[in-house]
């Protein structure tokens, strides 16, 4: 009987197959799921076989500018920057790690005049050089000194009192003011503190008896005071409060004698600068007023600042119109430079901070001149 199993085809033994690399001549060869992979081109789609422009090429920002805008400030930017001195100036010291960067600004025309970068912590001895250089510079072009404007830094007084003698010194508004403000909110703090000690611990589950009753709602009133006083915590140091703002500070403050003297007492703190008196009153209004916190110790002890000494050179502004009462004008530097070396943090030694400094200075003197032409143009598409 013959096999009735289908035949099997028979096999043919193929040689190995290779797929050789090769060129495409279509674009679709340089896909990835052709199916002869080849390598890309050399040329415009892989590597660059050589510039086909003749002229070398452009090297626009590859050259750092910092060292020659270091020679532009000495030579032509102070020039400039003193044309249009006003008298008045604010110094003050930025600390960025190791550095240190002194800086002294026109307290009117918001204009860095003169800096220096230190790569250890200012001394007196660091100060007074900075102002002798300073001082240089205003005698070789016959200018004087009218007033000077610093934070509550221990460094300046003495240098000032050398090089400048009989120039007003003034301390900062805004530094006093601040050290007066946190003192009153701490204060507050504690009344709250203290307020959170009086309440009386209950038991688990709903109150039953009339005893705890009478202390859950003691604690529910102490609890809602507590809050109030965190809420409205501004309130005691607000300089200007609406009639509303008014009486929610009565509210808050009831049956607390000691937050209310605190409002009262930073209330005639604020008179104090009040330019339409003069130093001497303000003076007089302050010596009054320390001796009013002197006869309430809680008080007393909490506006320990009341008796800084620096704070009468805060009140210097009051006899002379023209002198700025804070040194924003350098503070606002300042925070330029600090939002600029959160961008630019490899800035940190100090020639990259000298050339960055230069820099900066070139950019406040070209920022008039194009904020003339800018106007110049939209007047004349607006006219047009």
């Amino acid at each position: 009987m013959g096999s009735i199993s289908p035949r099997t085809p028979r096999i043919w033994r193929l040689e190995g197959l290779n797929t050789p690399e090769r060129w495409w001549i279509w674009p679709c060869g340089w896909w990835s799921r052709t199916d002869c992979p080849i390598g890309r081109p050399r040329g415009t789609c892989g590597g660059i076989i050589e510039s086909s422009f003749p002229s070398p090429p452009f090297r626009t920002g590859s050259r750092r500018r910092g060292k020659k805008g270091a020679e532009r400030v000495r030579l032509e930017y102070l020039d400039g920057a003193l044309a249009t001195f006003s008298g008045y100036i604010a110094a003050d010291e930025l600390y960025d790690g190791p550095f240190c960067v002194l800086s002294i600004v026109d307290n009117r025309t918001f204009r860095r005049l003169i800096y220096e970068v230190l790569d250890h912590d200012p001394t007196h001895g660091d100060i007074e050089r900075f102002l002798r250089r300073f001082k240089g510079e205003l005698d070789r072009r016959g200018l004087s000194l009218q007033g000077v404007t610093t934070d509550g830094s221990p460094l300046y007084p003495h240098p000032l009192a050398t090089i400048f003698p009989g120039v007003a010194h003034q301390i900062c508004e805004f530094h006093v003011l601040a050290e007066l403000t946190k003192a009153v909110l701490r204060a507050v703090a504690k009344m709250r503190k203290r307020l959170k000690g009086r309440m009386p611990t209950l038991k688990c589950g709903r109150p039953r008896s009339p005893k705890a009753l009478r202390e859950a709602r003691k604690k529910a009133r102490l609890q809602q005071k507590v809050t109030d006083l965190f809420d409205h915590r501004h309130l005691f140091v607000q300089k200007n409060l609406s009639p509303l703002e008014h009486r929610t500070l009565i509210r808050i403050s009831r049956n607390l004698p000691e937050l209310r003297t605190l409002r009262e007492i930073m209330d005639e703190v604020y008179r104090l600068f009040d330019r339409r008196c003069r130093t001497a009153t303000a003076v007089a209004k302050l010596s009054k007023l320390r001796a009013r916190v002197r006869r309430f110790e809680s008080v007393g002890k909490t506006l320990q600042k009341l008796f800084s000494p620096t704070l009468e050179k805060a009140l210097t502004f009051l006899d002379d119109s023209l002198l700025p009462s804070t040194s924003n004008a350098v503070e606002r530097g300042n925070r330029r430079h600090r939002k600029m070396q959160k961008s630019v943090y490899s800035v940190r030694t100090l020639q990259s901070l000298q050339h960055r400094m230069a820099l900066d200075l070139l950019r406040e003197q070209s920022q008039a001149p194009r904020a003339t032409t800018l106007h110049s143009l939209h007047r004349s598409r607006a006219a047009a």
